[in-house]
């Protein structure tokens, strides 16, 4: 009988498990190929409803006059590259605005809406086409407003916080009854007119704002107006100079 060789067997136990190894290596692993599943994206959350508040009219033109808070809110049509500017503008300064946006303009720019509420600002409704609202029948304003309600809650799940009128700074009764059946306890006014949209010049802006605001003021500005972008820096720097903070609408109410 020939000696068993050690150093041999060794060597066959070693050459099999390696071979073993490479195995698992190359297939058998139980684990699944390729990146885990991702998780689905949570969705967005909707944008807050009107509201009814206690001790305010049904027209609203300003806010308390005892804190240091201003709205600035603005009609929310024309270049969406103004808008975003403005936005951005309103951000990097630490502010917040109120954008009442015209149903025809979001069907042509949706992206925009949620753009407008994702930067923390309210979002609100200012009648499907933009035209004399005053002039309508009470079912015709309601048509107006509840046209553009549909656009609102087709993109961010909710009618808007505010509804504002367009074409006019007051509300005639019939769009007050209007507003109040699609939704809206309270039509926004305002009480400072920048006439921005006449294109007035840059200084002129500026002058009709600050000429004229206090605390608890409610502003009106347009998107579209290159003035609007110009000034709105200016507007910001000013009323943090008179120690004012630009808030959304709502925080200026509640």
């Amino acid at each position: 009988m020939k000696p068993i060789d050690r150093r041999g067997v060794l060597r066959a136990g070693a050459t099999a498990a390696l071979a073993g190894a490479l195995a698992t290596a190359c297939g058998t692993d139980p684990r699944p190929a390729g990146p885990a599943p991702r998780r689905p994206a949570p969705a967005p959350v909707a944008a807050p409803a009107p509201r009814s508040l206690p001790g305010q009219p049904a027209e609203i033109v300003h806010g308390p006059r005892d804190r240091p808070r201003v709205a600035l809110t603005f009609h929310g049509q024309g270049d969406p590259a103004l808008a975003r500017t403005l936005l951005g503008q309103a951000e990097k300064a630490g502010a917040r605005v109120t954008v009442l946006a015209v149903g025809s303009w979001l069907d042509q720019h949706p992206d925009l809406a949620r753009r407008v509420l994702d930067g923390g600002h309210d979002l609100g409704n200012h009648t499907q086409r933009h035209i004399d609202v005053n002039g309508m029948t009470e079912t015709e304003a309601l048509d107006e407003i509840e046209a553009c309600a549909a656009r609102l809650r087709r993109l961010t799940g909710s009618i808007g916080t505010w509804f504002r009128p367009s074409r006019t700074q007051h509300a005639a009764p019939a769009v007050l009854r209007a507003a109040r059946r699609a939704g809206y306890p309270h039509v926004l006014s305002y009480d400072v007119d920048s006439l921005d949209f006449t294109s007035p010049g840059v200084p002129s802006v500026v002058r009709n704002v600050t000429g004229s605001v206090r605390a608890g003021s409610v502003v009106s500005l347009h998107f579209g107006y290159p003035d609007t972008a110009a000034a709105l820096p200016l507007l910001l720097a000013e009323l943090d100079r008179r120690g004012l903070r630009a808030v959304t609408t709502t925080e200026l109410l509640t």
